[in-house]
């Protein structure tokens, strides 16, 4: 009864040490910005969240949706195509930090860090659609 005891007392402070270690999904998810940071340029204090990371994702699909109908189709798709480069050489094997994060976190973080790379960010880490514009130029 004794050893009993000991070891359901030994599995539970292990599992509570466990789940107090850790870490939030916002902790998770700011790892693999900066892990992606490597891969993709950008701001190294770049760290947006999941939720942040989907906003930015967004707005480049609502301006380059835009784009078409206003009739700059060609653009759009340089756009488009620049980024899916980007991200493509960013994703080229998981890094560990991100392994925790779902499939989706981890392309929406992929994706946001890739603009951000591009260089098509304000100083908040929004999308910036003007200066998306002037690096297709360059």
């Amino acid at each position: 009864m004794r050893r009993i005891t000991i070891l359901l007392a030994t599995a539970c402070l292990l599992a509570v040490g466990a789940v107090g270690c850790s870490k939030s999904d916002g902790e998770k998810a700011a790892d693999c910005a900066a892990a992606l940071t490597e891969r993709t340029g950008g701001d190294s204090a770049d760290k947006p969240t999941v939720s942040e990371a989907e906003q930015r994702v967004d707005a480049l699909d609502k301006t380059l949706a835009d784009m078409v109908r206003m009739g700059y189709e060609g653009v759009a798709k340089d756009a488009s195509d620049t980024v899916e480069k980007k991200t493509q050489a960013g994703g080229a094997g998981r890094p560990e930090a991100c392994e925790a994060l779902s499939e989706d976190d981890y392309t929406v973080l992929l994706m946001a860090k890739a603009i951000d790379g591009l260089g098509w960010t304000d100083k908040d880490g929004q999308f910036d659609k003007l200066k998306m514009v002037e690096g297709l130029g360059d």
